[in-house]
């Protein structure tokens, strides 16, 4: 069996390359933990008019909320794929959040207090979620 070395790295040859490629695969991560809550939050917002049930009642709604939440399932798998080129939607985020919190009294007709505080409670985490992610871009973006 061979001889296995399992001391300080620093001595490889390929070390400064390692190093760069490593920088590279992390580079834009710097809010990693973010995008699952928000591809959770999208599969919640999809999923909320039959959780709450108001997709009898509220059928426009019910069709708002499944499309804002796999526009928000997807701009968090767009975070996770490319965080480099997609942390700049993160305020498109913050948007699609305070949409939500005003869409039931615009896309609902007379709705309830349980769809009220569901579509609040939905753009308010977006909106935070947004808002960390926008945040860490803006501090991650290198200054000429």
């Amino acid at each position: 069996m061979a001889n296995l070395h399992r001391g300080d790295i620093a001595s490889h040859p390929d070390v400064s390359e390692m190093r760069e490629r490593y920088a590279r695969m992390l580079g834009g991560r710097d809010v990693a933990l973010v995008d699952g809550p928000v591809f959770l939050l999208g599969l919640y917002c999809a999923a909320s008019p039959w959780i709450v049930h108001y997709s009898a009642g509220q059928p426009s709604l019910m069709v708002h909320n499944l499309i804002m939440g796999i526009a928000i399932g997807l701009l968090a798998l767009g975070f996770t794929r490319a965080p480099e080129r997609m942390y700049g939607l993160s305020w498109a985020m913050c948007a699609l959040g305070i949409w939500m919190i005003i869409a039931p009294w615009i896309v609902g007709s007379s709705p309830d207090a349980g769809v009220i505080v569901n579509n609040i409670v939905i753009g308010a985490l977006a909106l935070v979620l947004g808002l960390i992610c926008a945040g860490t871009a803006a501090k991650s973006v290198p200054k000429p």
